[in-house]
């Protein structure tokens, strides 16, 4: 999601580099600048994002129009992916430390690939509804398992090439690559699910990681850290506030991913692709030229500014008359989310010790990630009974909430 993703990255992603220094110093990089180091990872990172973005707004309509199923339906579908990276975090980190990232990295872009071939495989088979569904959820879950190796891989492999000294910049150029593709993906989706059907947009799946991992093939490989993990539950007492901030700022992006298009359809309204892509823009834009203002201003402060921005957006595209409004809407809610999460990571790695703080970052993020898995089920089962745009007013409620935690955060942090 960002520095996260959907995101996102896991507690191996600065351990496992700095470890690996520890044990071959032959691996850390010395004179090697940031541009050099990152470009190929980011670009492998954007390329294999774009493959969970694309299908996201074209599934919506594939399982609503195409299929015959409901809201709740199109919830549960879109949320498995991210249930499944979530549940798989930790076996993709100890594939990372026990092979190296260079091994989650290969393995997981081609199973991401092997998820467009089941969206394929779901518009051109001669069966049944229920089955297309079934084929579908394969794809979903094995892209979520796809996006926790190659994402967790690439991220530790990129701190690894420019060193855990420039983390930082390494998580912060990878969030823009990781929003980039998402904010571009989804619209990109669905011109091409315009033009050649669902089955394009699987083809498109399979494409963009193929290339990622053509990229990563000829990147030299990092030594593998081994060691122990540490659990989640050793730092969640210290992060939990402010990773629960986070997992509610994730509720409308969410939100917005599976319903957004369900939305603009019920208006009659076309190009619904517009208002993701003003969220993509916007969020990669405040990302560019404000990431520092956490640390110039204060956490807190910057967090209650982006909630702010967050709920108007979804308030926005709720009450939206015109296509115009929910465009605004999409685009204030992108320029608030921006922020949430450095200002959020700031409060939690302040709050764990030293040489706890890797760990807590790769475990604070695990909240986008439920906010990812959850919501499209629960919003849909809303959208059910009170109409599709719930969506967004749900998505302003969870703003609300995490601004209403800000004050005990900030109690929290006076205690640690």
């Amino acid at each position: 999601m960002t520095s996260h993703s959907s995101p996102v990255s896991d507690s191996v992603s600065v351990r496992s580099s700095a470890t690996a220094f520890a044990k071959n110093p032959s691996t850390a990089p010395s004179k090697t600048s940031a541009f050099a180091g990152l470009a190929p990872v980011v670009l492998a990172v954007f390329l294999g994002f774009l493959a969970i973005s694309v299908p996201l707004a074209a599934l919506a309509l594939e399982v609503r129009d195409h299929l015959g199923f409901g809201a709740l339906t199109v919830g549960w579908v879109v949320g498995a992916q991210a249930l499944a990276t979530l549940l798989t975090r930790h076996q993709s980190g100890t594939l990372c430390d026990q092979r190296g990232p260079r091994a989650a990295v290969l393995l997981g872009l081609p199973l991401t690939a092997c998820s467009g071939i089941a969206y394929a495989l779901a518009s051109a088979l001669p069966i049944d509804p229920v089955a297309k569904l079934a084929v579908l959820l394969v794809g979903r879950l094995v892209a979520g398992l796809g996006e926790s190796l190659f994402l967790t891989g690439l991220m530790s492999w990129g701190i690894a090439r420019v060193g855990p000294a420039r983390t930082g910049k390494v998580m912060s150029w990878t969030g823009i690559a990781i929003y980039a593709a998402l904010g571009l993906g989804a619209s990109l989706g669905l011109v091409v699910q315009s033009a050649y059907g669902f089955a394009g947009v699987g083809a498109l799946a399979v494409l963009t990681p193929m290339v990622a991992w053509a990229i990563a093939l000829k990147l030299p490989a990092v030594a593998a850290s081994g060691g122990q993990r540490v659990p989640f539950h050793r730092v969640l007492g210290l992060i939990w506030r402010p990773g629960l901030v986070l997992a509610l700022a994730t509720v409308p992006y969410a939100a917005m991913a599976a319903f957004l298009t369900l939305s603009y359809a019920a208006h009659g309204w076309p190009h619904a692709g517009t208002a993701l892509l003003g969220f993509g823009a916007a969020y990669v834009f405040v990302r560019l030229v404000g990431s520092g203002l956490p640390d110039r201003f204060g956490a807190t402060k910057v967090a209650v500014g982006s909630l702010v921005f967050e709920a108007v957006g979804q308030l926005l595209i709720w009450c939206a008359p015109a296509p115009g409004m929910a465009v605004l809407g999409a685009t204030l809610s992108g320029l608030g989310f921006s922020l949430v999460f450095p200002a959020m990571g700031v409060i939690a790695t302040r709050a764990v010790p030293p040489e706890q703080r890797g760990r807590a970052v790769g475990n604070f993020i695990a909240f986008a990630d439920i906010a990812m898995g959850v919501t499209g089920p629960v919003v849909g089962f809303a959208t059910q009974w009170l109409g599709i745009s719930t969506a967004f007013l749900v998505g302003a409620g969870a703003t609300c909430a995490a601004l209403c935690l800000l004050p005990s955060l900030r109690l929290g942090g006076s205690r640690g």
